[in-house]
């Protein structure tokens, strides 16, 4: 089967192919806590790869309502879609062979591709990268975690902050072709209570970049109106209503958040 991937695709017909494809299942993302399935989807004579995760395998979870995730899947590519900086790949919520679920297209990342984020020697840190945290190996070695300082990982920062991504591990941060960046797995998220968990701390307290700033002006006011409403149908209105908020935050101190002191800063597993 020839398979056309995303830079491939524009996004309008990555919509489509998402929308309206039909499904052929590969198989199972068997690491993933909920059901994730990877699989193809064909249109027109057009095939490519998508993740499926449909709501009734959805584990429960005590701080987020049952059945909502592949909603806040959708909603943060509702977001991203609106800032314009298209860091989460094209998602859509549609039926499929396990019922109403999240779809969204598949990232292949080339083989030669740059790593941003990850454990690195701990006395090797790399020229330009953060370090995070500290950790050892089973025979002791000790390593960083630690990122690049890269605006294409500042803007996912900044975006995390406004959806109050509340997992974002270094696993989930993913190099497309052309040395593109994207984000995935957004399935909690839009908490009406601070839950930001992130291993892209390295800008903490540092000023805004002017682009971010003006960014942040323009999603304000979208979610007063357009995107506000594209949002409904997957978000409570308290839950839209603190994205506006976190989005008013971030323009009042135009500086990047400070981890949390009252719960972990860092997700386990970090990556």
């Amino acid at each position: 089967m020839t398979v056309e991937t995303s830079p491939v695709l524009d996004e309008n017909d990555a919509l489509r192919l998402l929308e309206h494809g039909s499904f052929e299942i590969e198989g199972r993302l068997v690491d993933a806590s909920n059901t994730t399935l990877r699989a193809f989807l064909t249109l027109d004579g057009v095939t490519a790869r998508c993740v499926y995760k449909p709501v009734r395998g959805e584990r429960p979870l005590w701080d987020f309502p049952d059945g909502t995730l592949a909603g806040r899947e959708v909603s943060a590519y509702l977001v991203s879609r609106e800032t314009g900086w298209d860091l989460v790949p094209p998602t859509v919520l549609r039926d499929g062979p396990l019922g109403e679920g999240a779809c969204q297209l598949w990232i292949d990342e080339p083989e030669d591709g740059e790593a941003l984020v990850g454990f690195v020697p701990a006395y090797e840190l790399p020229a330009g990268w953060f370090r995070i945290a500290a950790a050892r190996d089973d025979d002791g070695t000790a390593y960083a975690l630690a990122h690049a300082d890269d605006p294409r990982l500042a803007r996912l920062t900044v975006f995390d902050a406004v959806i109050n991504n509340a997992d974002r591990k270094g696993g989930h941060v993913l190099m497309g072709e052309g040395g593109r960046v994207y984000g995935v797995d957004h399935g909690v998220c839009f908490n009406v209570d601070d839950k930001l968990r992130t291993v892209l701390w390295g800008w903490t307290r540092k000023r805004l970049p002017d682009e971010a700033v003006e960014t942040l002006v323009s999603l304000e006011k979208a979610l007063g109106g357009g995107l506000g409403e594209r949002l409904a149908p997957h978000l409570t209105a308290a839950e839209i209503g603190r994205t506006r908020k976190r989005v008013s935050a971030l323009l009042s101190t135009r500086r990047f958040p400070d981890p949390p002191e009252d719960w972990p800063a860092v997700p386990w597993p970090p990556i």
